[in-house]
């Protein structure tokens, strides 16, 4: 790692109207370094990475690039000065190859030829140990391989300087170690890296520095060889956290939820899930991993009544008249209206679970409007329960009044979470539940989700960490492809155990293909 600077910010800031994202930053990144940037949400990481891509455009400071200052008001500018971002959602074509989506957009000297495209493609590929196949088409890629494709199509464009944002968020353990071996090299041929994740094992091992921020302000840079994830916690946060999963052993199990022969075809005619079978049981928490797009949206989807089922049946067991009701292809009003109290947290959170455009309270209301007995609606206890979720979990928000889509991402998803408790469920169904959130508010949920454990609510807990699955959950299914390839003890499950479940069924689908 060089002492020379890639990046230097001076009294960057950044203003939304009133909002102050970034205040007087002055940051640095150096020549063959990984640096991670860290910071609870809402805190402006995205914001100050989108002035460096030229996403957005500092109202105040400056920004030097190799010692020289320079203006970046487009990410053409950024490219022109040798900056790439790889954003979380990638942009692709699906139907174009690796190499035509690499190439998209860029104006050629010569006359376009796609044969040459593809060697020099080859070439980055093999200097940089990555795993592509320049002819294969996009929808059939998994999503490491299209990750690739985005990183390949700023390297081919000449950037010295890469942003990765949340870049393992989809990844397996395997895939993860793959690309920060990949990662690894290109540091070492003098390329720096800016990493965004909120997963704090991975800051540790994958970078050289580690920049905080904290209510848009840079904290501190520290090496990350001199620092634990304890220190870091009190840099973002500003106090002492304490970091500690406390899995008790399960009190009282008795089977809540089975689910028999689960089949489920979409739209398309695309088997999604394949005769699915497992038990989830009362103070226990369920967890599932498995590859992003292998039917674990599906899955819960369909358990919850939001998803059409092709065979099969869900069976629930009420706990207070001890009947067992078929939830198969009813509705989720009929559902609640069985006296079923199955709570279900989306993975689309303002698309499923929230209206953006109405404030907390009101969507404190969406789950019992259907209760009122006049035409007059009780704001009162909905107005209650929105304070108490916005004091609880610590909700950023100037009040309970302001509309959801004002919100940051990681605060949506608290108001949500916290709504979802309170309806005091006997199944708790949650989706990726602290995706984009920082380690703080993250724990808040694994402690609320331990705590509905303790209560006697039968959890399902879909998650990508696979460090969080093998620490929270009593047992953890492993789907892949739609089908079950294992149930494992998450007491002595390790993460590559579960890795190589997750990819298991993919192999068997390529052999059969071969």
């Amino acid at each position: 790692m060089s002492n020379q600077n890639a990046i230097e910010l001076r009294g960057v800031t950044k203003r939304f109207g009133s909002v102050v994202a970034n205040h007087n930053v002055n940051m640095d990144v150096r020549k063959g370094e990984i640096l991670a940037v860290l910071g609870e949400n809402g805190c402006g990481k995205t914001t100050l990475m989108n002035m460096i891509a030229g996403i957005y455009y500092p109202d105040e400071g400056q920004i030097f690039i190799n010692g020289q200052e320079v203006i970046i008001r487009s990410p053409k500018d950024a490219f022109r000065h040798g900056i790439g971002m790889i954003h979380q959602h990638f942009k692709l074509v699906d139907v174009f190859s690796a190499t035509e989506n690499i190439v998209l957009g860029i104006k050629e000297e010569d006359r376009y030829n796609l044969k040459k495209s593809m060697e020099r493609v080859g070439e980055i590929s093999a200097r940089y140990g990555f795993d592509l196949h320049p002819e294969k088409k996009i929808y059939e890629m998994a999503v490491s391989e299209k990750q690739t494709v985005e990183i390949v199509k700023v390297l081919y464009r000449g950037a010295d300087i890469l942003i990765l944002d949340e870049p393992t968020a989809v990844l397996t353990p395997q895939e993860t170690q793959k690309l920060f071996s990949v990662l690894r090299r290109m540091r070492d041929d003098g390329k720096s890296i800016i990493i965004i994740t909120h997963k704090m094992h991975e800051v540790l091992s994958i970078s050289d520095r580690v920049a905080v921020l904290r209510k848009g302000e840079h904290v501190a840079t520290v090496n990350t060889a001199e620092t634990n994830e304890g220190q870091l916690t009190e840099l973002m946060v500003g106090k002492k956290v304490a970091l500690n999963l406390n899995r008790s052993q399960p009190k009282n199990v008795t089977d809540r939820l089975v689910v028999e022969h689960l089949t489920c075809i979409n739209r398309e005619g695309v088997k999604v899930l394949d005769d699915i079978n497992f038990v989830a049981r009362s103070g226990e928490i369920l967890g599932i991993a498995g590859i992003a797009g292998s039917g674990q949206r599906e899955l819960l989807e369909s358990i919850a009544g939001l998803q059409n089922v092709s065979e099969g049946d869900v069976f629930y067991n009420n706990p207070k008249t001890g009947e067992t009701v078929d939830l198969r292809d009813k509705t989720p009003l009929q559902i609640r209206d069985l006296g079923v109290r199955l709570s279900f947290v989306p993975e689309d959170r303002l698309g499923m679970g929230l209206v953006g455009n109405m404030d907390i309270i009101d969507n404190m209301m969406l789950r019992s409007y259907r209760r009122g007995k006049s035409v007059f609606v009780d704001r009162k206890k909905p107005k209650d329960l929105a304070q108490d979720i916005i004091s609880r979990l610590e909700v950023v928000t100037p009040d309970a009044n302001t509309p959801v889509r004002r919100l940051s991402g990681g605060n949506v998803q608290k108001v949500l979470i916290g709504r979802e408790i309170a309806a005091s469920p006997t199944v708790l169904m949650a989706a990726y539940p602290v995706r984009g959130l920082d380690i703080n508010s993250s724990y808040t949920i694994y402690d609320l989700l331990n705590q509905q454990k303790e209560n006697g609510v039968a959890v399902i807990f879909v998650g990508e960490d696979l460090d969080v699955l093998v620490e929270l959950c009593d047992r953890i299914l492993v789907i892949g492809s739609g089908r079950i390839t294992g149930v494992v003890d998450g007491r002595s499950a390790t993460k590559e155990e579960i890795g190589y479940l997750m990819t298991a069924s993919m192999e068997k689908e390529e052999e059969a293909h071969a």
